[in-house]
């Protein structure tokens, strides 16, 4: 049984009807058309699904559509343009932590909440926030590295690991 289902999705309002018991990462892909937004595992273990609901991470291969109802929601796509994502993307690439690119989207998306929470992680903190997330190619220094780079730039520091050219 379909219903009506209402929410802000990158900064739009989005009216759809759909079963309410359905996958939000179904939801989000196939109905609504943003890609970035990956599915890995389908079971919230691996963190590719990641979007961001009312300032919070959560894997959208376990959420139900009914439980975006009046939330506001951000892919990897509503952060285009953002300063801050800006930041962390262009750090992202700066430290090598961007190889195959899967799982990128939902790394971006939780260092952005990891950033607004802690704007000048500690390691162990920057671990923690990424915890959700698994990437099978970089072997993590140089997310972790990004991260604390682009932390460092948003703070206006210069980031310790500055490559000089």
């Amino acid at each position: 049984m379909k219903k009506v289902i209402q929410f802000i999705l990158n900064n739009q309002a989005v009216c759809i009807e759909t079963d309410p018991a359905g996958r939000l990462l179904d939801t989000i892909r196939d109905l609504l058309g943003y890609k970035g937004t990956k599915e890995g595992c389908g079971i919230g273990e691996c963190g590719a699904c990641t979007v961001i609901m009312d300032g919070r991470t959560v894997n959208s291969c376990v959420t139900l559509n009914a439980q975006a109802e009046g939330r506001m929601l951000t892919t990897i796509e509503g952060l285009a343009g953002d300063k801050m994502a800006d930041v962390i993307k262009k750090a992202y690439v700066e430290e090598g932590a961007v190889q195959c690119g899967f799982c990128t989207p939902g790394m971006i998306l939780s260092t952005y909440v990891l950033l607004k929470e802690h704007p000048d992680p500690t390691e162990d903190e920057v671990r923690d926030g990424l915890s959700g997330n698994l990437c099978r190619c970089t072997g993590y220094t140089s997310i972790i590295r990004a991260v604390l780079r682009a932390a460092k730039e948003l703070l206006g520091e210069k980031p310790e690991n500055e490559r000089s050219e």
